[in-house]
């Protein structure tokens, strides 16, 4: 185990009758990006809350190199956390909210400077906190999690109030510490951008794990859809059918290769294991006309739904 890894095991929590976290388990490592997934009210900031020790589990541990936060010598200077953007004094700048917390972790004016101008908070550092966008408040929290140069960043739905610019900044940003060999875990509901920025997911539901792994297996492989007057014949071909006359040539499956076809809606194929060239090549080679043809890429967002859809 790494001295930056993130391991949950077991964790379970319980507010009275009620089960927010269950039997909950996933780890994430150095040098990745980990997009923590699941629906309002799923459990994830109650766990990362639990990771961070604001709140005791019922059962199970959270790690960060196999010790509890509490255990940690300069926990600052491990973890950087950003869980709200409300955490602010009014009346104090943007500059004076870094000094406060650099003055309690022990951190010098070079590095509030070094941090401020990381995050682009050097562009309102003068300003009040009162009168700051949330997109700016997450800026700077940002770069209060940062002060102590930690390998670990936890960010509870960091991209909350930022403009696209905003949004394509910090997925580079965090792209680039995760190159650095940091450990990132990132929660969020902007699909698209996880699905840009992290390299593996956690999705639960519930308070229980549905799923973990890199993200290319969990966005799968990419189809191709099919609208033809004769779907239900360039299915049989496609699968080998027998009795679509598969016996008179070789089918794409005896090339090799698992084919899936469904059959989306009438006259509508969707088709998994082939490219669009050789599903045109049969269909061609068949007499069988084509209407539409196009490649369905995979998304985070749609395996996302089926897996929580699949989960309630």
């Amino acid at each position: 185990m790494s001295d930056w890894d993130i391991a949950v095991r077991g964790l379970t929590k319980t507010f009275g009758p009620v089960t927010a976290v269950s039997d909950l388990s996933f780890g994430a490592e150095p040098g990745t990006v980990t997009g923590f997934l699941g629906s309002n009210g799923a459990g994830k900031t109650t766990t990362m809350r639990m990771m961070l020790g604001l709140i005791t589990p019922t059962s199970g541990t959270a790690t960060i190199g196999g010790k509890r936060y509490a255990d940690l010598p300069r926990p600052s200077a491990t973890v950087g956390a950003v869980l709200d953007s409300s955490g602010f004094h009014p009346s104090h700048t943007a500059l004076d909210h870094l000094r406060v917390y650099a003055r309690m972790g022990r951190y010098g004016p070079a590095r509030v400077a070094r941090v401020a101008d990381l995050t682009g908070v050097s562009a309102f550092a003068g300003r009040t906190t009162r009168t700051l966008s949330t997109g700016m408040r997450q800026r700077l929290n940002l770069a209060t999690a940062l002060l102590g140069d930690p390998r670990v960043l936890l960010l509870d739905e960091p991209s909350n109030g930022l403009d696209p610019e905003g949004i394509a900044w910090l997925r580079h940003f965090l792209r680039d510490l995760a190159a650095e060999g940091r450990t990132i875990l990132v929660s969020s509901h902007v699909l698209g951008e996880v699905e840009q920025m992290a390299d593996h997911v956690v999705v639960i539901h519930d308070g229980r794990l549905v799923t973990a792994g890199p993200i290319v297996e969990l966005c799968g492989t990419a189809a191709v859809l099919v609208r033809s007057p004769q779907a239900d014949l360039l299915k049989a071909w496609l699968l080998g059918d027998e009795t679509g006359g598969a016996g008179r040539g070789e089918s794409p499956r005896e090339a090799g290769g698992e084919v899936r076809v469904e059959t989306t809606q009438p006259g509508a194929l969707r088709i998994h294991g082939l490219t669009t060239a050789q599903v045109a090549a049969v269909a061609a080679s068949r007499g069988i006309p084509l209407h539409e043809i196009t490649l369905e890429r995979p998304t985070l967002e749609r395996a996302f739904l089926h897996l929580t859809g699949r989960a309630r």
